[in-house]
């Protein structure tokens, strides 16, 4: 999930603190206005790092000793028991799959890795029909029951949060600093991001959505956020071409195929992290129609980025525009 940046400014009596480090193959960011009686940069970092590390213990599909990478590895008819947010997830990721007809699904690692985007691929190719068809009996949340405290399945699934573990560490973080005091600051994970308050200048927290290029940075737009998660997925990081045709990592379970639409990009902003990061990879693999519909059904602010020859078109809705203070484009 990328955003292009967060422009800030900074003045008053309180301080605008900021740390970041390295977090599931990718980067953190806090900023957090300090009052006087605040916690100190290196107490909060504390705090911060041990939720990331907890959340990669779990989720990670990059360390066999994870919580998911040990259940991966099970056999079909097997179960394990697993942390609570795990389940919570599963149960999230169920939620989202039944909302879109089975297209969003945790279940699709084994599809990553058979086109050469996974965590276990070899190269990067369009597979044959006979090889799809038989890693797709390995796919499909109906594959998945929660037993308790255990997560079980009756197929060789392999799960993969990735759609949604970093926007739940942004709430968790969230969490965290409101717990902690602070009542005012950004926190960003792997690019999904909350913004609660103000800077000590009483000036909005800003960030700046990316124009979906894979050549260089651009600013499509900048929003102002108070109190809201943004997410945006795209399809313009990972991909790969053959035959003339582009294939990126966003795959509709259904069909076990990258999307193939001219919807490049989706911006959701949502008050939970969590929620904005699933949908925004749920409205992607929808697409520019079916997308749009489910956000205008469900109230779900979002800022498309369509491909339209050589240029790029934008279009919001008014939840979007009221969640940020602009007008629907």
């Amino acid at each position: 999930m990328v955003l292009a940046g967060v422009l800030s400014g900074c003045g008053g009596g309180d301080t605008l603190e900021r740390f970041d480090g390295p977090t599931m193959g990718s980067h953190y960011s806090i900023q957090y206005v300090r009052h006087s009686a605040g916690p100190a940069p290196k107490t909060v970092q504390v705090e911060v790092e041990s939720i990331l590390a907890e959340v990669d213990r779990q989720f990670s599909t990059y360390r066999s000793d994870s919580d998911v990478e040990r259940f991966n590895a099970l056999p079909a008819n097997s179960c394990q028991v697993m942390p609570g947010p795990v389940l919570e997830l599963i149960r999230v990721g169920e939620q989202l799959s039944v909302q879109s007809d089975g297209a969003f699904d945790l279940t699709v690692e084994p599809l990553l890795n058979l086109w050469g985007f996974g965590p276990q691929s070899r190269e990067e190719k369009v597979p044959t029909a006979e090889a799809l068809a038989l890693v797709r009996q390995r796919v499909g949340h109906g594959h998945l029951r929660i037993e308790g405290d255990r997560l079980c399945k009756d197929a060789a699934v392999e799960v993969d949060f990735n759609s949604i573990a970093a926007g739940y560490a942004v709430d968790r973080i969230a969490a965290r600093l409101q717990a902690l005091g602070i009542d005012s600051y950004l926190a960003e994970a792997t690019g999904e991001l909350k913004a609660v308050g103000r800077k000590p200048d009483g000036s909005a927290w800003r960030i700046a959505l990316e124009e979906p290029r894979d050549d260089r940075q651009v600013a499509e737009r900048v929003i102002e956020v108070n109190g809201y998660g943004v997410s945006t997925s795209g399809d313009y990081r990972h991909y790969f071409e053959q035959g003339g045709q582009r294939y990126s990592h966003t795959f509709d379970a259904r069909t076990g195929a990258p999307v193939l639409h001219n919807l490049a990009s989706v911006t959701v902003i949502h008050p939970s992290a969590l929620m904005a990061d699933g949908l925004s990879t749920l409205l992607l693999i929808l697409g520019p129609e079916r997308g749009w519909d489910y956000a205008q059904k469900q109230g779900v602010g979002v800022f498309f980025v369509l491909r339209d020859n050589d240029r790029f078109v934008v279009r919001t809705n008014e939840a979007f525009e009221r969640m940020t203070g602009g007008k629907p484009q």
